[in-house]
């Protein structure tokens, strides 16, 4: 019976979340801060689930700590995405190695 309540819950609220801003604002935002901070959300809800989960995939979280500086680095100077991602298994098996 509780994972009915569980289920209830999870649809109130995630229907909550995606009708309430439809119905409640109908005209564009036009404050420069909100608007802002809306287009930025998604990016940081990724950042957020994405940046723990890359430390604690390897057996050693500094091997995922320098991966993710060494693609940071390596997204910054350009490179494109697969060569972001060899880098970052590049430096994963390496210090995999050593450590």
């Amino acid at each position: 019976m509780s994972n009915y309540v569980y289920i209830f819950a999870a649809f109130a609220v995630i229907y909550a979340v995606r009708v309430l801003p439809l119905t409640l604002i109908r005209k564009p935002i036009r404050n420069r801060f909100i608007r802002s901070f809306l287009y930025y959300v998604p990016y940081v809800t990724l950042a957020v689930m994405t940046f723990p989960a890359i430390v604690r995939a390897t057996e050693q979280p500094l091997a995922g700590a320098a991966a993710l500086i060494a693609g940071i680095a390596a997204a910054w100077k350009g490179c494109k995405l697969l060569t972001v991602a060899g880098i970052c298994c590049a430096v994963v098996f390496v210090l995999e190695l050593i450590l």
